[in-house]
């Protein structure tokens, strides 16, 4: 399992190091690498880092959260990625976000294919950085399931996601099974 962070990185206690410890504890093998300067993003480094661990680490599961869904889309239109069984974009951003620091990133196309034999987008009613309606848009675009979250901020730490249970349900036991339980 590959879990990717976005702008600024995802320290605890933010779900997606909760979720790396809670895997790690059953011998999950997994990478949650630091991408280089998260506070001050650069995409064509990122890209670089990911392509490498893609090649080396070879998962068949990645978990991305906001940024981090821009550079899956980066990756895939490119085209150089290896397809994963099953990919799961959290809170992605709108895809024109106009943030100065994070620009090297936007405005990006929605892939065409998104390298995943199974894809599921989660997002949240009032997510600052993409709205439910671009949302809608954008998951119709893909044809992948989403799960709705209702004022669940951007899904991070600030709006109450460390402890995650449906996402660690969706991370051992796969995901369509796990789209039931209570998030």
């Amino acid at each position: 399992m590959l879990i990717l962070h976005g702008w600024g990185g995802s320290d605890y206690p933010h779900w997606q190091s909760w979720l790396a410890s809670e895997l790690a504890k059953d011998y999950g093998t997994l990478s949650f690498p630091l991408l280089m300067h998260p506070h001050h993003p650069n995409r064509h480094r990122w890209m670089k880092k990911v392509k490498n661990i893609m090649k080396t680490f070879s998962p068949t599961t990645v978990i991305c959260h906001s940024l981090a869904c821009t550079l899956w889309f980066w990756l895939c239109n490119e085209g150089e990625v290896e397809e994963v069984q099953r990919l799961l974009l959290v809170a992605p951003p709108r895809l024109d976000c106009d943030i100065e620091i994070i620009k090297s990133f936007f405005p990006v196309e929605t892939p065409k294919r998104l390298f995943a034999k199974e894809a599921m987008m989660v997002v949240s009613t009032n997510d600052p950085y993409m709205s439910i309606q671009e949302a809608h848009e954008l998951q119709n675009f893909l044809n992948i399931e989403m799960l709705i979250l209702e004022n669940a901020g951007h899904i991070n730490t600030d709006s109450g996601y460390g402890e995650w249970p449906w996402v660690l349900e969706w991370a051992k036991e796969g995901g369509k099974e796990a789209a039931g339980v209570p998030v």
